[in-house]
C-alpha cells in the first residue's frame, strides 16, 4: 500500500529534541514532518536549566537571541537556599550556577554564551515555531501507532485524532523523540539499563507574590527540609522560581509504593503554604501532576533507519538541569549527519556514530542526576533529620546546631560540607561541557586524552584533542568581535589555521568541492582572517602557527595536524573521508 504522504525525516514527539531536531534539519534544508498526538506544546515549565552547551547550540541555530529575550538570566539563578521554610530559618545557600566569583570566571572564559534559566513551556515555542518558519510540517493530534522498515525508507502508522482516521507517512528516516515511555523505542527494541519508578514526584505550579522572601536572595532553586521531604521525590523539598518572584513550580514526593495522593486543590495549596511557611499569602494552584523519578538509559541509539533521542533513551530525575541539554544536543549530533546522508555525501555508516558518541553520554547524564539526589541525604545526616518523623524533635535536632559545644561544632561543619558537596548538582561545568566523541567520525591523532588538573565533573578542560569541543576565543575583524565558535557551524565544516597555513586553506577548497561537501577555510593571526585578540586562541589551539583544525558541523573538532603537512590536500581529503564514511 503506498504512503499517503512522503519526506525525507519525520520526527516523532515535539519537546525539547523533537523541536530542536525540526529546527535544526529544516535550517539545513532537509524536509522533515513532526506528529505529535497532543494538541498542544508544552503547557508546564518542567525543564529549566539552559546549560552553555545548548546555548551554543541555539546561537549556531540563530535563535540564541530570542531564547535569551525570555529567560531569566543567570545572576538571578545562582544564591541558591536551604531552608525550613522561605519564611522560615535559613540554614546555609551555596552559589550555583557558576555565580561564585571564580566559577564566574571559569564560565565566561568558557563559551560565549551564558547559562540561563528558560522554562519548557517558553523554549518549546521558540524552537517549533522557527522550525515552521524554515520548512518544518507540523502536525497536531496525530498519534504515532507503529512503524515498518525496509532498507530505503520507514513506513509510519499515525492516527488523526480530530477525525479518527489512519494514515501513512513514508520517510527515509525516521526520529523518535517521545519522552521517557517511548513507543518509537520500544517498537525497535532498543536495550535499556536501569529502571523506572525509582521514587514518586508531585509537581504543583502556582502564583503567588513572594517577593519579600526570595527577591533579596534570587534564586532558581529553594531547598526546604521539613518533616517528610526526604520521602521520594528529589531528595528534599523544593520551591523552584519560574518567573521571578511570582510563578512557582513545587516538587513534592511521595512513597511511590502507596497510593498516590489525590491532587485536589486544597492538597496542592496545603503543600505550597508548608513550603512557603505563611498561610496568609495568597496562592493561586495552576495544575499539580505526579511523576516518577528514573534511572534507565538506553545502550545504543537507534536500530536501522529509526533513531531515538531526548528522553526515549536517557530517563533520569531533573537534579543538575542536564536532561532538555541533552535532548537538543542529542539532536545538534544527528542533524548534520543526517543532512550529509540524504544529500549522498556521507556513507551510511556516518549516522552509526551517533550512537557511539552520543549514548555515553546519556548513561553519564542519568548516573550523575540520581547521584545527586543520593548525595542529598548528607544535608539531612548532618542535621539529623533522618533519625526521627516527630516535627518538635526535628526542631531541636536543627536547633542544636546552634549550641557552643563540640558536637554543635561538628554538626555545624558537617552541614557545611554537606552543602558543598552540592556543586556537584549546581556546578558541574565539565559534565557539561568535557564531552569528547570516540567515533569513526574523528580521526585520532595518536596523542593520549589530555588530563584535567582538576576535578574533571566540576572544571572545564578546554582542548582541540580529537573528539573535543573547539575552545572559545574571542578573534576579531573590522571593529567587530566573535567566538572562535562562531567561525565553524552552519550545517559545514571548517578549517581552522593561522599565518603560513594557507596550504589548508587551498585543500579545504579543493577537497570540498572534490568530495561535494561545504568545507569553510578561516585564518586567526596577525594580517589574517581574524585577529587574535587576547592572544588566547594561540594558547587554546594545541598546534603551530601553520597547524589545522578540521571542524564538524557540530564545532567538534574531527582532525588535528599540529603543522604544515608535506601535502595538505592529500592529508586533509583522507581524513574528511573517514570522518563522512567513504572509505579510503
Amino acid at each position: 500500500m503506498p504512503a499517503d504522504v512522503e519526506t525525507d525525516v519525520l520526527v516523532v514527539g515535539s519537546g525539547p529534541a523533537g523541536g530542536a531536531a525540526a529546527l535544526l534539519l529544516s535550517t539545513y534544508g532537509v524536509a522533515n514532518i513532526v506528529v505529535t498526538k497532543y494538541g498542544q506544546l508544552s503547557d508546564t515549565p518542567r525543564a529549566h536549566i539552559t546549560n552553555q552547551r545548548t546555548m551554543e547550540v541555539l546561537r549556531d541555530a540563530g535563535i540564541e537571541d530570542k531564547v535569551v529575550a525570555k529567560a531569566t538570566p543567570q545572576h538571578l539563578m545562582g544564591d541558591t537556599v536551604f531552608c525550613s521554610s522561605l519564611a522560615g530559618e535559613e540554614l546555609g545557600r551555596l552559589r550555583t550556577w557558576y555565580t561564585h566569583p571564580l566559577r564566574q570566571a571559569e564560565h565566561d572564559l568558557a563559551s560565549p554564551s551564558a547559562i540561563c534559566d528558560m522554562p519548557q513551556h517558553l523554549m518549546e515555542p521558540v524552537l517549533v515555531e522557527n522550525a515552521i518558519a524554515r520548512g518544518t510540517s507540523f502536525r497536531y493530534q496525530t498519534e504515532y501507532l507503529s512503524l515498518e522498515q525496509d532498507p530505503d525508507g520507514v513506513t509510519a502508522t499515525v492516527r488523526d485524532r480530530l477525525r479518527g482516521d489512519e494514515y501513512r507517512i513514508r520517510a527515509k528516516y525516521l526520529v523518535g523523540t517521545d519522552g521517557g515511555r517511548s513507543k518509537v523505542a520500544e517498537d525497535i527494541g532498543l536495550p535499556m539499563v536501569g529502571r523506572m519508578g525509582v521514587a514518586g514526584s508531585i509537581n504543583i505550579v502556582f502564583e503567588a507574590d513572594l517577593t519579600k522572601y526570595t527577591a533579596y536572595r534570587p534564586s532558581t532553586l529553594y531547598w526546604v527540609l521539613q518533616t517528610g521531604s526526604d520521602v521520594g521525590g528529589i531528595g528534599m523539598g523544593l520551591v523552584r522560581c519560574v518567573r521571578p518572584w511570582h510563578e512557582w513550580l513545587i516538587v513534592w514526593g511521595y512513597d511511590i509504593d502507596g497510593a498516590p495522593p489525590d491532587l485536589t486543590e486544597e492538597y496542592a495549596r496545603r503543600i505550597a503554604h508548608h513550603l512557603i511557611g505563611d498561610d496568609s499569602v495568597p496562592v493561586t494552584i495552576r495544575s499539580s501532576s505526579t511523576w516518577t523519578v528514573n534511572h534507565q538509559y538506553a545502550e545504543t541509539y537507534h536500530r536501522g533507519r529509526v533513531f531515538c533521542a531526548g528522553d526515549a533513551v536517557h530517563r533520569h530525575p531533573p537534579s543538575n538541569g542536564l536532561g532538555s541539554n541533552t535532548s537538543i544536543q542529542d539532536a545538534y549530533n544527528l542533524a548534520w549527519k543526517l543532512k550529509l546522508v540524504l544529500d549522498g555525501a556521507a556513507g551510511p555508516e556516518l549516522l552509526d556514530t551517533y550512537s557511539a558518541e552520543r549514548a555515553p553520554v546519556g548513561r553519564q547524564v542519568v548516573e550523575r542526576a540520581n547521584r545527586s539526589i543520593g548525595e542529598t541525604a548528607r544535608i539531612f545526616e548532618a542535621l539529623g533529620l533522618l533519625s526521627t518523623g516527630d516535627h518538635a524533635q526535628l526542631r531541636r535536632n536543627m536547633d542544636a546546631r546552634k549550641l557552643p559545644t563540640a558536637d554543635a561544632e561538628k554538626q555545624r561543619r558537617q552541614l557545611r560540607e554537606a552543602i558543598e558537596l552540592k556543586n556537584y548538582e549546581f556546578n558541574t561545568l565539565g559534565v557539561e561541557l568535557n564531552q569528547r566523541y570516540a567515533s569513526t567520525a574523528v580521526v585520532p591523532d595518536g596523542t593520549p586524552p589530555p588530563m584535567n588538573p582538576r576535578d574533571d565533573e566540576l572544571h572545564h578542560l578546554a582542548t582541540t584533542w580529537p573528539g573535543a569541543k573547539v575552545p572559545h576565543a574571542w578573534v576579531g575583524r573590522d571593529r567587530t568581535r566573535v567566538s572562535t565558535l562562531d567561525l565553524g557551524g552552519r550545517g559545514r565544516f571548517t578549517v581552522l589555521t593561522g599565518v603560513g597555513g594557507e596550504g589548508w586553506v587551498a585543500a579545504a577548497a579543493a577537497v570540498g568541492a572534490e568530495l561535494g561537501v561545504p568545507v569553510a577555510a578561516v585564518t586567526i593571526g596577525p594580517g589574517a582572517d581574524y585577529e587574535d585578540l587576547y592572544g588566547d586562541w594561540a594558547r587554546l589551539r594545541e598546534v603551530d602557527d601553520g597547524g589545522c583544525l578540521l571542524l564538524r558541523p557540530d564545532n567538534h573538532v574531527c582532525f588535528r595536524a599540529r603543522a604544515a603537512a608535506r601535502d595538505e590536500t592529500t592529508t586533509l581529503r583522507d581524513a574528511l573521508r573517514q570522518v563522512l564514511s567513504l572509505g579510503p
